[in-house]
């Protein structure tokens, strides 16, 4: 803090420039990181805006300065606090409201008075136009890789004018003994007077016309490290921070994004019904309004993808700098476009967690009527009696092992929410200060339900289940629940490769965390139902479909260019989702295979499936990729793969992932490879190509246009290239073709970087095995080498 005012003893104010991380115990870990990432991210091309703070020494003088000669207003608070009882939450709002209005009626010490003015006039001279800003706090305990104090201390946004800074300041001191933050301490081990606050004065970043969020660089519910999670909503950030929308949410894949291929696996799109904005008087308290946002706007993702990997990129930066895992808020600057960092601090609940630790894995053992779901905040159960709260004054009803549902909570609800069995909102998403509490407190939590309030009744007995992926549940009665306790400790290698069977990309994340070789088997038709819910023929007849189910199409594919484009894309995600969680390791696919009683289920599937006997042996699996009109579904499926291993895929260089796809059974599958080999032999040659991935029974005349967009993807690298041959494979295990216990082929292509010359193919054809025509065109034609086994 070479750059500080240093008169007469203590440093009262210090711009952000002059502060590093060692300077936490006199700004706090908030201010302190901004002051580093300035000074030591701004060349990796991190942008974060300048400002001030008040130093904690500053704060302390406050409290002892009295400006009508009676008891300081330290001796005052500590007599006020002294045996107090937290968890009496009426006397806990009162004392909390009293010392508040103390700190606000005091007029600070002339010294910090002038160095803050001095301060600001220093920031505002460079620039012509009226400039606002935000003023935050930053307690000295806030921020600790062990202890978050996130959402406790005020923020005031749009502050114009050094009077209106004064003002604010003022309230972000009072702050700290906000009733949330009073509590905190005590549940933490703090005393309340070896915590101080600084407060940090920031130049706005215009994202009320533009948009803001929070991202956590791992998966905030499974603490899985490899991806980036990002929320996003328009207007000013604090919707996001407060939970008061439900924010459009994107994971990024951390590999992907150092090896420059497209990262972004996984988006998913909020409701983002209001956001917030400025108002014409910038006071503290009175500078910022919220407005509903547009259904034009609702209906878009509020950021590009670019920007998505802008920001990953950012965080990515922060992360290494900083060696843990970081939880970041950010602005997108809707007049210059550009997207900045507003503050970062430790992840403090799943970084802390370690992989030796014992766990506890939840599982219902029973289903029943879903009222209502919404995003699931951590992976347990609770169940209880509703206890529905729209007003903070009725919060002392909630009674320990009760449901506490409320249209949102925010910090200052922490009392009460440690009491609760469960918490369920009607707004807010996954990386609001509620969420973040929810998961230091244990408390399982769904949130952006939407209709929680009027769905569930007071008094009704509820289960509200998070074990079950992204999407959590309220389900009508209490459910019997199993839960096992995990203790793995140090696991010792085993010699052989076992691998996992995976249905739903949701649970990816958390079942990469168990010793495991990779998936051998991911089902497409899991992925179809958890991602996208909607029959293929629905999608394809779009929009001549009758009314409700137009309605229904419509509104699961918000956000994306078309409805087929939506069921591409959702299926791309899920399969993208799975092979990140598992890379570098080899994941299998399975094309779909749903029976016919399956696919009914699906919205508008009645419509469009047969009435079978017997389904298992129906209408399924291969079967369907030959029929005439399931042509166009099965094409989205090819399609889906080749943008996974366009867009997606697994570095052919470096990295020793794959991504392999195989059928389901069929009663016809043998009939597929020739079609597909001489589909692709007529529209392509052969001799200059290394073909690194097939699929197993795929009809050439369903699908023409997207295999051969899917083989062009893996041409044969230029023979003057030095590089090592590529590891990625897209078909069979071992690129071996297998049969399906029904007796159906199966095809799978596995490239070699240098190929023998037509004619000296080596061929297994094992006697009175799979050796169909169109398979030894195959052989006869290509310079691979092709097995045929039984499985």
């Amino acid at each position: 803090m070479s750059n500080a005012a240093n008169t007469q003893g203590a440093v009262y104010v210090a711009s952000f420039e002059t502060l590093r991380m060692t300077d936490v115990e006199s700004v706090g870990g908030k201010n302190a990181s901004l002051g580093e990432m300035i000074s030591q991210l701004a060349g990796a091309g991190v942008r974060v805006p300048g400002g001030f703070a008040t130093t904690a020494q500053a704060f302390r003088d406050f409290l002892e300065h009295s400006a009508d000669g009676g008891p300081t207003l330290a001796a005052r608070i500590a007599k006020r606090l002294e045996g107090l009882d937290i968890d009496d939450v009426r006397s806990l709002a009162q004392a909390g409201a009293e010392i508040r209005q103390w700190i606000i009626d005091t007029p600070f010490q002339p010294r910090l008075d002038q160095e803050i003015r001095a301060f600001y006039d220093k920031l505002v001279a460079d620039s012509t136009a009226e400039m606002s800003f935000a003023v935050r706090s930053s307690a000295t305990a806030e921020d600790l890789p062990d202890a978050s104090f996130a959402g406790q201390q005020e923020t005031f946004l749009n502050v114009v004018g050094i009077d209106n800074v004064l003002e604010a300041m003022k309230h972000v001191f009072a702050s700290l003994y906000n009733d949330r933050a009073i509590s905190y301490r005590v549940h933490k081990g703090f005393t309340h007077a070896e915590v101080a606050l600084s407060a940090g004065v920031q130049r706005m970043v215009r994202s009320d016309v533009g948009a803001a969020g929070v991202m956590f660089t791992i998966d905030t519910e499974s603490g899985f490290k490899d991806v980036v999670f990002i929320t996003s909503s328009y207007g000013l950030g604090e919707t996001v921070v407060q939970g008061a929308v439900n924010p459009d949410e994107y994971y990024v894949h951390k590999p992907m994004l150092e090896l420059g291929k497209q990262p972004v696996i996984r988006r998913n799109l909020g409701s983002k019904l209001i956001k917030m904005e400025f108002t014409g008087e910038a006071k503290a308290g009175r500078s910022v309004k919220t407005v509903d946002v547009p259904v034009e706007l609702r209906n878009r993702y509020s950021l590009t993808d670019a920007e998505v990997v802008e920001l990953a990129k950012y965080a990515t930066i922060i992360e290494k700098h900083y060696q843990r895992p970081m939880d970041i808020e950010w602005g997108k600057d809707g007049r210059d476009g550009k997207l900045y960092i507003l503050q970062a601090r430790p992840e403090t609940v799943k970084s802390q967690q370690k992989a030796t630790d014992a766990q506890q894995r939840f599982k219902l053992k029973s289903s029943g009527t879903v009222l209502a779901t919404g995003r699931a905040i951590g992976q347990k159960i609770g169940a209880g009696p509703v206890r529905v709260i729209t007003d903070p004054a009725e919060m002392e009803r909630v009674q320990p092992g009760d449901v506490l549902v409320a249209d949102m909570t925010d910090p200052n609800w922490e009392p009460v929410m440690k009491r609760a069995s469960a918490i369920v909102t009607n707004r807010g998403g996954r990386t609001c200060h509620a969420a973040i509490i929810a998961r230091e407190l244990g408390v399982p939590a769904v949130v952006g339900c939407g209709d929680a309030t009027d769905v569930l009744k007071d008094g009704t007995l509820v289960t509200v289940s998070c074990a079950e992926g992204d999407e959590g549940k309220i389900y009508d009665g209490l459910l019997e629940t199993e839960v096992t306790e995990v203790a793995r400790g140090e696991l010792p290698p085993i010699p052989l490769k076992v691998m996992m069977n995976v249905g739903n990309p949701q649970l990816a994340f958390d079942f990469q965390s168990i010793p495991n070789g990779g998936v051998g088997l991911a089902r497409l038709e899991f992925i179809i139902n958890n991602n996208i819910g909607v029959h293929p023929k629905a999608i394809l007849e779009y929009p001549n479909i009758d009314a409700d189910l137009k309605k229904a199409v419509e509104s699961v594919a918000r956000g994306h260019a078309s409805p087929k484009a939506f069921y591409v894309d959702k299926l791309a995600e899920g399969i993208a989702t799975i092979a990140a969680a598992f890379w570098p390791k080899p994941v299998i696919v399975r094309l779909s295979d749903f029976k016919s009683n399956e696919y009914k289920k699906l919205i508008g599937g009645s419509r469009y499936e047969p009435d079978e006997e017997n389904p298992m042996l129906g209408f399924r699996g291969a079967a369907r990729y030959l029929a005439d009109d399931f042509a166009e579904a099965f094409q989205m499926e090819c399609q889906a793969h080749e943008a996974r291993a366009g867009r997606h895929g697994p570095d052919q260089r470096r990295g020793d992932g794959a991504l392999r796809a195989y059928p389901g059974p069929g009663r016809e599958g043998h009939r597929a490879p020739g079609q597909v080999w001489s589909q692709a032999r007529r529209e392509r040659s052969a001799r200059h190509h290394d073909v690194r991935s097939a699929f197993q029974r795929h009809p050439g005349r369903a699908v023409p246009g997207a295999l051969r967009r899917l083989l062009h993807r893996f041409q044969r690298p230029d023979p003057a290239d030095p590089g090592p041959g590529p590891r990625f494979r897209h078909g069979a295990a071992g690129g071996r073709l297998r049969r399906a216990r029904s007796g159906a082929a199966g095809l799978a292509v596995q490239g070699h970087r240098h190929l023998p010359r037509k004619g000296q193919v080596r061929r297994y054809l094992r006697p009175g095995s799979l050796g169909s025509p169109g398979l030894r065109r195959m052989a006869d034609g290509a310079g691979h080498r092709v097995d045929l086994a039984e499985p």
